[in-house]
């Protein structure tokens, strides 16, 4: 059965739930690299097969936990100006996927992602948290870009920063990205 084809609650939002702690407690206590699907299936209380079924193999299974654990808690929060919305925004976001955390789970989620499914999922969530931080400013009557504008310019090189350029990541450099993408000059 395709993850697409599974229904969101009963049994199957049981077990997903359960694997996935089950994923979570022991990556926590034995290390990402012990982790086995029969280990997982006997942690979660389901057989092997069941999470064969439902995930493909080891790697989907992480990947489906990884972009769950990428989905953002809270919404963003309302600083009173589209500028100061957006840089707060931006910096966290930018803290919480350079942390050796967001890396283990961006690098869990493209692994495990042969359609590109659990890719774009991550980024409509970024793509989300973006349109609730430019809805706030376009009702307080401030000029917004598009959201597809600062996925672009903003997202997409902190992005590209994060996984191959390292160096250098820090609030400093997500404010910039901001002010550019606002047409502000400075840093």
């Amino acid at each position: 059965m395709s993850r697409q084809m599974v229904r969101p609650g009963g049994r199957s939002a049981r077990v997903q739930a359960s694997v996935h702690a089950a994923v979570r407690e022991l990556a926590s206590e034995a290390g990402r690299d012990a982790l086995t699907v029969p280990l997982i299936a006997q942690r979660a209380g389901v057989t092997p097969s069941t999470i064969y079924r439902r995930w493909g193999d080891l790697q989907e299974l992480l990947s489906d936990v990884a972009v769950e654990r990428l989905r953002p808690d809270t919404a963003p929060n309302d600083h009173g100006a589209l500028s100061s919305d957006l840089t707060a925004w931006a910096e966290q976001f930018l803290d919480e996927m350079a942390s050796p955390t967001g890396r283990a789970y961006i690098r869990d989620a493209l692994l495990g992602d042969p359609d590109g499914s659990n890719a774009g999922q991550c980024s409509a969530y970024a793509a989300e948290q973006i349109d609730l931080v430019l809805a706030r400013a376009t009702e307080r009557g401030e000029k917004t870009p598009e959201v597809e504008t600062v996925i672009d310019r903003v997202v997409a090189p902190m992005m590209y920063r994060i996984l191959f350029r390292p160096d250098g990541l820090d609030a400093t450099y997500a404010r910039r990205l901001v002010a550019e993408v606002l047409g502000q000059t400075g840093p």
